[in-house]
């Protein structure tokens, strides 16, 4: 499985520990940006992230802001993309399972380092259960 990364400014932080984790953990991914804390635009960076998930240069996309939900919204306009705003282990787990989520977003402002880690590894390992969930997933991808 190939990722891609983007923050903004407000997730940046965040992001930099999730780039470290997947590091550690053997992961293939890209990091698209930013570079720094200096202020960006959500849209662009979840954009970049939905068009290599789209053209299939990657599987899955991790997107993070301070809340998470302007990279979710910002995603969730593009054809194909399922982001799952994950703030719990529950809606990490069912997003995958139930919703075949293919971006996860998450707020860096919002939840702390050691409940990213584990969200993060929750979504990465956790299957799609497809059966019934496809018809309905169908209906809107």
């Amino acid at each position: 499985m190939k990722i891609a990364i983007a923050s903004d400014h407000g997730g940046y932080g965040a992001k930099k520990a999730v780039v470290d984790w997947l590091t550690e953990a053997g992961y293939s991914f890209v990091d698209l940006g930013p570079d720094s804390e200096e202020s960006v635009d959500y849209p662009i960076y979840a954009g970049k992230v939905c068009d290599h998930i789209q053209s299939g240069l990657v599987d899955r996309g991790i997107l993070i802001c301070g809340t998470g939900i302007g990279m979710s919204m910002a995603a969730n306009k593009d054809k194909g993309i399922r982001a799952a705003l994950c703030n719990d282990l529950f809606a990490a787990r069912l997003s995958r399972e139930h919703n075949d989520s293919n971006v996860l977003c998450m707020g860096g402002r919002q939840i702390g380092p050691g409940l990213a880690k584990e969200i993060l590894f929750t979504w990465l390992e956790t299957e799609f259960e497809g059966d019934r969930h496809l018809r309905r997933i169908s209906m809107f991808s």
